[in-house]
């Protein structure tokens, strides 16, 4: 398998940029085309556990359009072959001072291109602190 096929990895990146821009825009028609129209979809939240695209795309159009900008570190995508992507973060919001937010995600190309098929968000005490 390869890993990071610089191709590959371009377009991984450029659908992780536009899920952030998507994110912190509040665009929620993005955020929904970008995960995977399935029932195996799943994502844990700081406060929810999401299973089925349906309960992620109804999260997704209740939530608070407010407090929704941030800054991300530490960002990690990895390619594995021409179809797997994993991409990790760490972000930070002025609306959380002392936390560092955990962003993990998992992308998958599908038919109708690189779609979530998982994700993980979760807030701690920040380390540097």
């Amino acid at each position: 398998m390869e890993i990071n096929i610089p191709a590959v990895l371009a377009e991984v990146e450029a659908a992780f940029a536009r899920y952030e821009d998507a994110l912190v825009g509040n665009d929620v028609e993005v955020l929904d085309e970008l995960f995977w129209k399935s029932p195996l979809t799943l994502r844990y939240g700081g406060g929810e556990n999401l299973y089925g695209y349906d309960a992620i795309a109804a999260f997704r159009s209740a939530r608070s359009p407010a407090g929704l900008a941030r800054t991300l570190e530490a960002t990690a995508i990895t390619t594995y072959g021409r179809d797997f992507a994993t991409a990790n973060t760490l972000f930070r919001r002025a609306s959380a001072p002392g936390k560092v937010g955990r962003q993990s995600q998992t992308w998958v190309r599908t038919p109708e291109g690189w779609r979530v098929v998982a994700a993980h968000v979760s807030l701690i005490d920040d380390p540097a602190a």
